[in-house]
């Protein structure tokens, strides 16, 4: 029994799916948040912080569930589980390449749901508890401090956002727009040339690490390399 009532967001067009799933998490000591579209499903995401980890289904009206599976990737590594129908090796690999942990194919055990769950929580949760340290660089995220060689950054929140979204997606090219939504959020009113200024002053302060790691694909954007 989950004794955290960690919440899971369930999407799926078909009633019956999302019922019968949501009842299994809930006799498994989860909360469950609904949804039947794929829009509704990235609203309900954006909405509730608290979500710990999203069910998509690949074939949902709106948006789809790799589509949704994307946008959710621009700003968040919570755990993605991808359901479908199917069994074709496309639509695996381009769950994986839309940034899904795992991929289900209907009819499933829903127990076997539940442990794929579990587990892939229990991996999120070493994840998140330990910070990220390689090269001399050693990022906390849970006290929002970043070290080069032992010395403490001083960076700005920002900066040390933009350096959180890049070492979760190190080694792919991230545009400017991806980083601006992932850290200032679709409502900013200002232009990418912002990213452009925060990621070279977060350079400058990385030394030979960001010379050397943070890297500007012209034309593109950026990528950072462990």
């Amino acid at each position: 029994m989950n004794e955290e009532k960690t919440t899971v967001l369930v999407a799926d067009d078909e009633p019956r799916i999302t019922e019968l799933i949501k009842d299994f998490l809930l006799a498994s000591g989860y909360k469950a948040i609904v949804a039947h579209d794929g829009e509704e499903a990235l609203h309900l995401f954006n909405k509730h912080s608290e979500i710990s980890l999203i069910i998509l289904d690949i074939m949902m009206p709106e948006m789809d569930g790799w589509q949704v599976c994307r946008e959710i990737r621009k700003t968040s590594d919570k755990p993605i589980i991808l359901l479908t129908a199917r069994s074709e090796e496309f639509d695996q690999l381009m769950g994986f390449e839309s940034g899904a942990d795992d991929y289900v194919t209907k009819p499933f055990s829903p127990a076997v749901l539940i442990k794929r769950i579990e587990a892939l929580l229990r991996r999120s949760s070493v994840k998140t508890a330990e910070p990220q340290n390689k090269k001399g660089l050693v990022i906390n995220k849970e006290a929002y401090v970043a070290y080069m060689d032992g010395r403490v950054l001083e960076l700005t929140l920002k900066e040390f956002e933009i350096l959180v979204y890049l070492s979760d997606n190190h080694s792919r090219v991230l545009t400017r727009d991806q980083i601006l939504n992932a850290v200032w959020g679709y409502d900013f009113e200002g232009d990418n040339r912002t990213v452009d200024s925060h990621v070279a002053r977060l350079r400058t302060k990385l030394g030979s690490f960001g010379s050397t790691n943070l890297r500007t694909v012209y034309g593109m954007g950026y990528k950072f390399e462990w």
